[in-house]
């Protein structure tokens, strides 16, 4: 079972955490799951960029996004090469370090 380490955030998740996370989850529901509120406006659509995570190591493991993320990426706030959306990236067997970016861009809750 692979593990998912994520990176301290200061209001999410300030102490990091690591967690065993089964393979073909996302790494939105594993956050979920083990008490990381990572936000998910569109309900794990890819229709936001709320639970977009930029992913140190382990990139490679996972699957190629699919165009419709890639789009919904390029409106995201601090996008870098290793960015993924969360409710699309599944875990294989490979470990991963998930950093969740310092802000989100979330349309509902901000107002907009």
């Amino acid at each position: 079972m692979p593990v998912i380490r994520f990176l301290p955030h200061a209001d999410i998740c300030p102490e990091g955490k690591e967690v065993d996370a089964p393979t073909g989850e996302t790494i939105l529901d594993v956050a979920l799951k083990s008490g990381i509120s990572l936000e998910h406006a569109c309900e794990k659509s890819c229709a936001c960029t709320t639970c977009h995570v930029v992913v140190r190591k382990g990139f490679d493991s996972l699957a190629e996004s699919t165009e419709d993320e890639d789009d919904m990426l390029d409106k995201a706030w601090g996008l870098e090469p290793e960015s993924r959306l969360g409710c699309q990236a599944r875990l294989t067997d490979e470990d991963l370090v998930v950093d969740i970016p310092k802000y989100t861009i979330n349309m509902v809750s901000e107002n907009h």
